[in-house]
């Protein structure tokens, strides 16, 4: 046989190879074509036979992999990974995905107004418009990669804003929950878009339930009276699924009344509130705390089947290894605590939504196509610049004698733009990132010649041993004590931020000082970030007249931290952290005054705008709570400076929850408020400031005056403590919906006549200025007569209307009977008492422009029947107590301590009652004293309790009691610590 030549020799290699191949190719060509032939890929069929046809197809294996976040593909189906949690709260944010760093992967695009920002608009319109937006960007994301970008988004946020040193204020929308459900049905309705069989994004919402504090926030338990529960905090998130506004829920770290909120039943309430299928999960985490923090179950396969068994379908925990996820429910399998029905149907309710996202779809659906191309687009820019706008709240604009108001200005007159954030712009913990920045000064710049502006921070330098703290140019790096004179390398801007933490901006380069690596400091940081913000310090004067740096990052609040969170520089000047009596003691320099340098700018121009406020990743986040509502020391004192130079001084302050300024309202002219806003701030600032836009947001909470006394934080009972506008009687400095304008408006003509199942309201709006405005109409009620403690007034509509000049509009509401039933504890149901209620219309809570009366025929809620057993949860009143769970599957029951009480008020006894019967666990030995009237009133009978075994181990105990006939309240007093679940007095 002839030598091949090398050409000859490869052309039979490429021919053998190809001959190989032919049968793969068409093995795998046929492959697809079976795929494709699937009935689930169909979407002409019906939703329930493509589930069922999937659902048939998948091992059991399969199946239970999905129940972890990241969804693993399924090759020989052909279908990909699939992976919850895209944050979307303002914009699209950031996927639990890791980069190769490990931080989170964070969009770069449109950052709308924060949450509280976007309620204040009270234009569910506008907020539609902007959630179908971010459902773009998501989309447009999802389409580039949608391993790390997936489509199932994680907001709204609706937890109610009852306290405002809650950390997550920005989060959510408002301390009502009916304004509340407006602006989150309409944000849900934008992400899903409006096709009526398939979704743009499946929203889910955020945090199921009673999630309002973040101290203790894995411990803490919510302590939820039936009222509570059911006219406040549940309307919260029933409105939004019972509009079919959102997909699902994500189960919150707290325990509601003792049980983790991660195994609270699910399917006895959020399923029950739609006709559509929900796919819900659990916060990030929370399933390893029932068995780690909270330790609720001894193993996890308890802990997997109870979250499967109560309704959770997706379990948010381990980033993206699933394995830990899937052993705990295989083992909760081989139990018997879960059956292979159980499993079908949490994935029953997975598929719904990724069906419904058009996954299984040939052409990935109608929104399959949208693609990066929106993502930050001009349209969007021009949304956002409007949201900004409309968000922005007038808090006061006052005027001098027969001069004007200081708002709006004049674009002839020179400004001086003064302030900590003047020239910059704050992200949060879930914005995206900005790709662009129009700051407050930026905008001024644009309207008005000559605008003059500053900081107004300190620039100080750090001293000791005759050398200076010295920071590196270009990128940054590691700070040293180093050169023996102050130039720009060693030179830093302070920003105050109140409470003592102040931030270290490096001239050398324009970046932040950090605790780099865990060890040194480093000026490396473009701004405070991160989960623990290790850009927090504290300038300490010691008596000597030295100063301390010491470092103030979150995780010094850990205990295993310890004592050494001071910087000490060594010989050769390297910086390391030590205790207080080891610090270095510096000499601190100021180099310039921020104040002096702000008032020299005041005075040059004919108004000076001051721009105050918070920093997001500083004044109260995830994970920390605000310790009071004050704005920073320094900040305050600079604006006070700047007025005592200019009167004309206006006050922007932009933060994201209500702030004490009582000082600064009684003295500058004008104040306004935003959120942070996103890119196009100074742009709407701007707008405002200078009368191309008429403010008309209004605040969403109430802000109190300094000195108000709030409750404990962890306490939910906004009836008992009087707290939001509902309840509160304290006079604030700002009343929930407060907002000014540049015009003024008239309200005539109120009417209230009966309409069918309710009562139809109206009222004539007249625009009676010389500027065209907005004007939010706001409706409320009170009602006169009730068994029980009533709101002081509450709110029942509202609506934003555009009126020119001398234009006028009807505005018409319609309140429902239904909508004005309180929770009946005597009957566990919902009930209208007849009685009248006043109707409230106006521009806010505290200024009511019209009012009229209505007659509501309802009914006479019954009195109490304590002969029949009732559940002790069902108190009307009490003092100490806590609700817990009776079982750790379901059940609320009372957890009473030595001397704390729980009252039945106006219980009929009849003809006489003579013995009493209480369902009762302890641990120890105790007792209940039944009394009459009052905690201490008349003493009828005993109750002795014997340790019953445990607290879930239930018993009942009886004692005679003295007899007793004709109305009374019935007071239960712990003489012990016990549980209490129901009580039956009888004849």
């Amino acid at each position: 046989m002839p030598l091949r030549t090398p050409a000859a020799a490869a052309a039979a290699l490429a021919l053998a190879l190809g001959l190989c191949a032919a049968p793969a190719q068409a093995q795998a060509q046929a492959q697809a074509q079976a795929q494709a032939e699937y009935p689930f890929r169909d979407p002409s069929l019906p939703l329930q036979q493509r589930i069922d046809d999937l659902l048939g197809r998948l091992t059991l294996a399969e199946k239970v992999s999905w129940l972890h976040q990241y969804q693993p593909a399924v090759d020989r189906l052909g279908i990909g990974l699939f992976k919850t949690g895209t944050e979307a709260l303002h914009g699209v944010a950031w996927s639990t995905d890791i980069d190769n760093r490990g931080n989170v992967v964070t969009a770069r695009g449109t950052v709308f107004p924060q949450a509280v920002g976007l309620a204040s608009t009270w234009n569910p319109d506008l907020v539609k418009r902007i959630g179908s937006a971010v459902g773009d960007e998501a989309r447009g994301y999802h389409s580039e990669n949608p391993r790390v970008w997936g489509l199932q988004l994680w907001a709204p946020v609706v937890n109610l804003l009852r306290d405002p040193r809650w950390g997550r204020n920005e989060e959510g929308y408002s301390e009502d929950p009916l304004l509340t459900g407006a602006i989150s049905t309409a944000y849900g309705r934008g992400l899903q878009g409006d096709d009526p069989d398939h979704l743009k994004t499946a929203p889910v919402l955020k945090h199921y339930m009673a999630n309002n504090n973040e101290v203790r926030r894995d411990t803490a338990n919510s302590s939820l009276r039936p009222r509570v529960m059911n006219e406040y905090e549940i309307p919260a998130f029933r409105t939004a699924i019972s509009a079919d506004a959102a997909t699902g829920v994500m189960t919150a770290y707290n325990l509601v009344n003792g049980r983790p909120a991660t195994v609270t039943d699910l399917n006895a309430s959020v399923r029950t509130w739609t006709d559509r299928t929900l796919f819900t999960v659990s916060d990030a985490g929370g399933p390893n705390n029932l068995t780690g923090s909270q330790r609720y179950f001894a193993t996890k396969p308890e802990a997997a089947a109870a979250m499967v068994k109560a309704g959770v379908d997706s379990f948010t925990v381990d980033d993206t290894n699933g394995a830990p996820t899937v052993a705990s429910v295989n083992a909760a399998l081989d139990q018997g605590l879960l059956t292979e029905a159980d499993i079908d149907r949490t994935v029953r309710n997975i598929l719904s939504v990724r069906f419904r996202l058009g996954e299984f779809d040939p052409d990935g659906g109608p929104y399959g196509k949208i693609t990066k191309a929106v993502v930050d687009s001009p349209g969007h820019r021009a949304l956002n610049r409007r949201a900004a706008t409309e968000a922005m709240v007038l808090l006061k604009n006052s005027r001098s004698g027969n001069e004007p108001p200081a708002l709006p200005l004049d674009a002839t007159e020179k400004v001086a733009v003064v302030g900590p954030l003047a020239d910059t712009l704050y992200t949060d913990w879930y914005s995206g990132k900005l790709p662009y920045q129009v700051t407050p000064l930026d905008g001024i710049r644009e309207r008005a010649a000559g605008t003059v502006g500053t900081e107004g921070v300190d620039r100080i330098a750090l001293k000791a041993d005759g050398r200076y703290l010295t920071a590196q140019a270009g990128a940054g790096g590691d700070l040293r004590l180093s050169a023996t004179t102050a130039g720009q390398a060693e030179q830093f801007d302070v920003f105050d931020w109140g409470a003592g933490i102040v931030t270290l901006r490096s001239v050398a380069n324009g970046k932040y000082v950090s605790r780099a690596n865990w060890s040194t400091l480093a000026n490396t940081q473009d701004q405070p970030a991160g989960w623990f913000v290790q850009e927090q310090f504290k300038l300490e004067a010691q008596a000597d007249g030295a100063t301390l740096l010491r470092y103030a990052g979150y995780e010094t609040a850990e205990p295993w931290f310890g004592p050494d969170v001071y910087v000490r520089a060594a010989a050769d000047g390297a910086l390391s952290l030590t205790t207080a009596e080891n610090a270095t003691r510096f000499t601190k320099e100021t180099v310039r005054s921020g104040i002096d340098e702000a008032v020299a700018a005041a005075k040059s121009a004919d108004v000076a705008v001051v721009v105050v406020g918070s920093m997001p990743f500083i004044n109260g986040r995830e994970a920390h709570d605000r310790t009071d509502l004050n704005l920073a020391e320094g900040q305050r004192a600079l604006v006070e400076a700047v007025h005592a130079a200019n009167p004309r001084t206006v006050v922007v302050l932009e933060n994201s929850y209500p702030t004490t300024i009582d000082r600064l309202a009684e003295k500058v002219p004008a104040i306004l408020w935003t959120t942070h806003a996103g890119a196009e701030t100074g742009h709407a600032l701007a707008d405002i400031l200078y009368g191309t836009a008429n403010p008309a947001g209004r605040l969403t909470q109430t802000w109190p005056r300094a000195g108000t006394e709030l409750p404990d934080i962890l306490d939910y009972d906004i009836i008992k403590t009087g707290s939001t506008y509902l309840y509160s009687t304290d006079e604030p400095l700002y009343a929930f919906g407060h907002g000014l304008s540049y015009t003024t408006f008239g309200y005539q003509g109120l009417r209230a006549v009966r309409d069918g199942d309710g009562h139809r309201v109206s009222v004539k709006v007249t625009n009676t200025g010389s500027r065209a405005g907005d004007e939010v109409v706001q409706l409320y009620t009170r009602q006169h007569s009730s068994r029980v403690k009533q709101p002081v007034r509450q709110l029942r509509g509202f609506e934003r209307v555009s009126l020119a000049p001398g234009a006028s509009k009807t505005v018409t509401f319609r309140v429902k009977t239904a909508d004005l039933a309180l929770w009946d504890v005597t009957r566990n149901r919902f009930a209208v008492e007849t009685s009248t209620h006043d109707v409230l219309v106006g521009s806010a809570s505290d200024h009511i422009r019209q009012r009229t009366t209505i007659r509501v025929d309802g009914e006479r809620i019954p009195a109490r029947d304590l002969t029949r057993t009732v559940r002790a949860a069902d108190f009307d009143d009490y003092a100490g107590v806590e609700l817990v769970d009776e079982t750790k599957a379901s059940g609320d029951a009372v957890e009473a301590a030595p001397g704390e009480w729980i009252a039945f008020s106006g219980a009929d006894l009849g003809r006489g009652v003579t013995g009493v019967t209480l369902g009762v666990a302890t641990d120890t030995a105790a007792s209940v004293e039944v009394r009459l009237g009052s905690p201490t009133g008349r003493l009828v009978g005993t109750v002795a309790v014997p340790a019953t075994g445990g607290i879930y181990r239930w018993s009942t105990a009886t004692a005679a009691l003295a007899r007793t006939s004709g109305r009374h309240d019935v007071y239960l007093v712990a003489r012990g610590d016990l549980r209490i679940r129901d009580l039956v007095l009888t004849p």
